[in-house]
């Protein structure tokens, strides 16, 4: 399946702003993993969270296994229903794009799994493992650089207010 085949598919759940990069094309940053260990009230109590993430350096290993990655840009303003609605369509997506031949297609999600009102905390014990999917700074992905490098608009906000850039990522091959 071509690029174009790929780019009908991420039209038909939405994702109009996107821009293609390699896995190599990620950031991954240590910095990353122990602000959201440090600065996060859900570290250690979600299952697609640190601590249950794998080290820095095999989300290194994992992020180059892959030569093409869609970054996935929306705007956020508002309540997390739109969050909600975006990660569902990406889990579609993701879906589509495997049974489509590409096997090794996985998304990142936007602000992490939310599906359980209380989640187990461990991913052996998740109970929608089918539908989780850790978010880019799980995996110790700079949202910030690799956005910025790429010519994507992304800013730090100063009030909640706001509209947010947020990103999600789908792994292809």
């Amino acid at each position: 399946m071509d690029k174009m085949s790929l780019e009908e598919m991420l039209a038909k759940y939405g994702f109009e702003q996107f821009k293609w990069i390699s896995g190599n094309d990620l950031v991954i940053r240590q910095w990353v993993r122990l602000k959201c260990q440090f600065t996060c009230p859900d570290y250690g109590t979600k299952a697609m969270c640190g601590p249950n993430m794998p080290s820095i350096e095999e989300c290194e290993r994992f992020f180059s296994e892959y030569s093409l990655v869609a970054v996935i840009h929306k705007e956020v303003q508002g309540d997390d229903s739109v969050v909600e609605e975006y990660n569902e369509s990406l889990l579609e997506l993701e879906r589509e794009v495997f049974l489509s031949g590409h096997y090794k297609a996985m998304a990142l999600m936007l602000g992490g799994c939310h599906h359980c009102r209380e989640c187990t905390g461990r991913i052996e014990t998740c109970r929608f493992k089918e539908k989780s999917r850790p978010n880019p700074e799980a995996m110790g992905v700079d949202v910030f650089t690799t956005v910025g490098n790429i010519g994507l608009p992304i800013e730090v906000l100063t009030d909640h207010q706001q509209p947010q850039n947020r990103y999600g990522f789908l792994l292809v091959k």
